[in-house]
């Protein structure tokens, strides 16, 4: 069984880990901890059977979100671990008075973003070569 919840000091390791398995440009475990626990930020973990296996990741700006990370370990992907992060990510933004989120995501993440897009989240624009290792376009996209 998954439980989702607020990510904490422990769990930036092992979220770090989750990072280097998936992005070839991966936050540190420092990275999490500078982000992960301010005031203006929203961070959640998906924990099954005492381990962490996915996280999901929100800077908070008045009433705008920006989703920094949503991340699930290779071994668990495809069981729906990162919808249930994004969907309790997004419902604890709102309750913060978050009106609207927005992210970028490679262009060649279809799985990402047929999730976001299922999610409500719609594409308005393209960052040109906006990542590296490889280099790539990103697409921004907004849920209001």
């Amino acid at each position: 069984m998954i439980r989702i919840r607020r990510m904490e000091p422990r769990d930036t390791c092992t979220a770090a880990d989750i990072e280097k398995e998936n992005f070839s440009r991966p936050w540190s475990r420092e990275s999490f901890d500078s982000s992960a626990f301010r005031k203006d930020t929203l961070y959640l973990a998906a924990e099954k059977d005492g381990r962490l296996v996915g996280y999901a990741g929100m800077w908070i700006s008045l009433d705008e979100g920006e989703i920094t990370n949503v991340s699930v370990a290779q071994c668990e992907q495809g069981k729906g671990i990162g919808r249930m992060l994004l969907e309790q990510l997004l419902t604890e933004a709102e309750q913060a008075g978050v009106a609207s989120c927005f992210l970028e995501v490679r262009k060649s993440n279809v799985r990402a973003l047929a999730l976001y897009e299922s999610m409500g989240f719609q594409r308005v624009g393209t960052r040109r070569n906006f990542y590296e290792a490889p280099v790539e376009d990103g697409i921004v996209m907004i849920r209001r």
